[in-house]
């Protein structure tokens, strides 16, 4: 009788825990989070606009850099150093296509300092029964676009971010488990990219 007493006691102790092991995390959470996500990698699936499917590896070092490489048929690979963004496509004979990294909402994740308590950054912070999701955006430059980025908690981690830019389109890339790693700064050499591809 004694045993069971206890299994029910430890049952609810569990019952109780679960929903504060999953709740909401708060915006604070998740800057620290990403503040504190200086090197890391890891494969990812990206959904592109006209529901195409690529996949590729991801790797990221903060603040500013970051390189997608674009996994067979795709020919492609994205890097991002010193406030540019170079998308290089071999299936296109043409110069890499350049842009100030201000001007893509996942400047918010590569900033040097991630505050999205700020006014005017977070347009939504909700959670939808397993993840928290919140949609930021530049507040001097709203018009680039917004970033919704989902995490997980227990511990925190970014599962996926949607970039919706400036044209309408969204661009989905799901994580497949993003590793705090050391990760080589030769790989966001563009200038080294370029001359490798001359």
């Amino acid at each position: 009788m004694r045993a069971a007493k206890l299994i029910t006691a430890f049952l609810l102790t569990i019952a109780t825990a679960l929903p504060a092991a999953a709740q909401q995390l708060s915006l604070g959470e998740i800057s620290s989070y990403l503040n504190q996500l200086d090197s890391a990698q890891g494969s990812f699936t990206q959904i592109n606009a006209d529901g195409t499917i690529s996949t590729g590896t991801v790797s990221i070092q903060r603040p500013g850099k970051v390189r997608f490489d674009y996994n067979p048929p795709e020919q492609a690979l994205v890097m991002a150093n010193n406030g540019t963004v170079v998308v290089f496509d071999r299936k296109v004979n043409a110069a890499p296509e350049t842009y100030p990294l201000s001007q893509t909402p996942l400047s918010i994740i590569l900033a040097a300092d991630v505050n999205l308590g700020q006014a005017g950054m977070v347009t939504r912070h909700e959670y939808d029964g397993t993840a928290t999701i919140v949609t930021a955006q530049d507040p001097r430059n709203p018009q680039y676009g917004n970033i919704q980025m989902k995490f997980t908690g227990n511990p925190v981690e970014l599962r996926q971010w949607v970039i919706n830019d400036s044209n309408g389109s969204s661009t989905t890339v799901v994580l497949g488990g993003l590793e705090r790693r050391q990760v080589a700064s030769g790989l966001f050499n563009i200038r080294g990219e370029m001359a490798k591809r001359d």
